[in-house]
């Protein structure tokens, strides 16, 4: 069973590295720096890497920075775009940096 779940349009970006952030809603905010996850893919569920959390941090909407957008492997008019697909109408969000633990 995996712990958390990305779309599979991420899955490269996580494995290589690119994308070190996620942005989810409350219902994924009790995650822990130090703890690893065992990470799926959304649309089937299957394990594809395991992440280490480095930290979780509230963060608005509006005060989302070229920095995260970054750390997203994005720019931040594409990172709003998303959030607002996945997340209509939400603007509290939590940020949650993590780094490959496997396969690297």
């Amino acid at each position: 069973m995996n712990d958390i779940t990305f779309f599979q349009r991420f899955e490269n970006d996580i494995v290589a590295g690119r994308k070190t952030i996620t942005l989810r809603d409350a219902s994924e905010s009790h995650f822990t720096a130090g703890q690893q996850l065992r990470v799926g893919r959304y649309e089937d569920d299957v394990y594809f890497c395991t992440i280490e959390v480095v930290s979780v941090t509230p963060v608005a909407l509006d005060q989302l920075t070229d920095e995260h957008a970054r750390q997203e492997n994005m720019t931040l008019p594409e990172l709003k775009e998303v959030i607002a697909e996945i997340y209509p109408g939400l603007n509290e969000l939590y940020a949650i940096v993590f780094s490959l633990v496997y396969p690297k």
